[in-house]
């Protein structure tokens, strides 16, 4: 750390904050910020709830202001932490949260946004946990941390380039989430209408392109699996593919656990290039999610997976898997779901009665590259959005210890003036 940083506890840095006290203090509609609300991608509030003062949760008490820090003191490592914006400014955050209110004349609000989300305050907050199975700090763990503060120009040079860096990977974000919507309304498209758009005929199930036809998914399988039931390890032989590995319709290697089975087994169990897996259990929102396996990698799949594997030739997998990925045609796979007390089911012999549509071989090519293009667009995207938050964090580190002086850049400050 540079002389011209000063250390001091983070309290002396804030001013105090306020609760609602709704017995003595009544309040018409807000909006209320839980811990659920806030996200660890892009550490803003996202999905706020609008409730009302007589029917607001016990844990609505803490009053925010713009330019709040909100911090989840509740598994802490997880980093739920936003900057409130002016939009919710005067509304109510969870008890969940430790709010940190800046003193202007000695800290800016930004700066210590930041501050919160370097690794050296969270690695030290992370230290002050307890509780095994519900690990948490309280707010006198995060006000006691010793904390970097440089004088009030660096600061606010430091906090707007970290702005700025996180603009544009909101910028990929909102990117990413409009080609997402066009992949989707692309895809009710082409399975409703076809290539050529192409006046529609009503079958069993739905406006599908005339000269297709609607096959039960049984009659297009070679054969259907439940995956093996081992539990995963940090080590093995083999990959052991699970739920977490299906992300929008492709099976990708990451968070991967491993099984030492006998060559039998794994043959039995083996994943070949363009099997799918069906997410056959799991709470109603995840259930009947589906992914297309693409690699010669050697792999086998869990239990709460099936394995559909389609007769060679006639049906393309990524034709089936695009149209089971359609918000409309999870509608319809949840209908096959015998709900549980926690979880959904959807057992092989009911998903083997599911009705698909078909068409030639040519056209399902032709259907699957334009929506493979789009996909490229996604992952172009999501490669840009990765290596902007891969920047972040280190500057941001750097930044937070000294390691990059700004005193003598020239930056716009305007954002964050106090």
């Amino acid at each position: 750390m540079t002389s011209a940083w000063q250390r001091i506890l983070l309290r002396d840095a804030c001013l105090k904050t306020e609760q609602w006290k709704p017995r003595t203090e009544p309040r018409g509609d807000f909006y209320y910020i839980d811990v659920s609300a806030v996200s660890n991608d892009t550490f803003t509030i996202t999905s706020p709830q609008a409730v009302t003062g007589t029917t607001a949760p016990g844990r609505a008490r803490k009053i925010v202001h713009a330019r709040d820090v909100i911090y989840a003191t509740v598994r802490p490592t997880l980093r739920r932490i936003a900057l409130v914006p002016s939009e919710y400014h005067d509304h109510i955050a969870s008890t969940a949260f430790c709010v940190v209110r800046a003193d202007r004349k000695s800290a800016v609000p930004e700066f210590l946004y930041f501050l919160l989300l370097s690794d050296q305050v969270n690695n030290a907050i992370a230290e002050a946990q307890h509780g095994a199975s519900y690990p948490a700090v309280t707010d006198k763990d995060i006000f006691k941390q010793e904390v970097p503060l440089p004088p009030l120009p660096e600061q606010k040079k430091i906090a707007a380039l970290l702005l700025n860096i996180q603009r544009a990977i909101e910028t990929q974000e909102k990117t990413i989430q409009s080609v997402r919507d066009l992949k989707k309304s692309t895809m009710q498209n082409l399975f409703t209408r076809g290539l050529h758009g192409k006046k529609t005929k009503m079958t069993e199930i739905g406006e599908i392109p005339p000269g297709w036809k609607v096959e039960k998914l049984g009659d297009i399988l070679e054969d259907s699996v439940y995956g093996l039931s081992m539990r995963g390890q940090s080590m093995g032989k083999y990959p052991i593919l699970r739920m977490n590995c299906q992300v929008d319709g492709r099976v990708v290697f990451d968070n991967l656990q491993y099984v030492d089975i006998d060559r039998d087994t794994f043959e039995k169990f083996r994943l070949r290039d363009g099997d799918l897996l069906f997410n056959r259990t799991n709470s109603h929102d995840l259930v009947g999610r589906m992914a297309v396996f693409h690699s010669d990698r050697e792999a086998v799949f869990a239990s709460y997976l099936i394995r559909l594997r389609l007769c060679p030739g006639s049906v393309n997998p990524d034709f089936v898997n695009y149209y089971f990925n359609m918000p409309v045609t999870q509608n319809r796979v949840k209908t096959l779901a015998s709900k549980g007390v926690s979880q959904s089911n959807i057992s092989a012999s009911k998903l083997k009665t599911f009705e698909v549509p078909i068409t030639i071989p040519e056209e399902q090519e032709d259907i699957v590259g334009k929506l493979g293009t789009v996909d490229e667009k996604i992952t172009l995207h999501e490669s840009k959005k990765s290596a902007l938050q891969d920047v972040f964090k280190a500057t941001l580190n750097r930044l937070m210890t000294g390691k990059i002086r700004v005193e003598d850049l020239h930056v716009d400050v305007s954002e964050v003036e106090t």
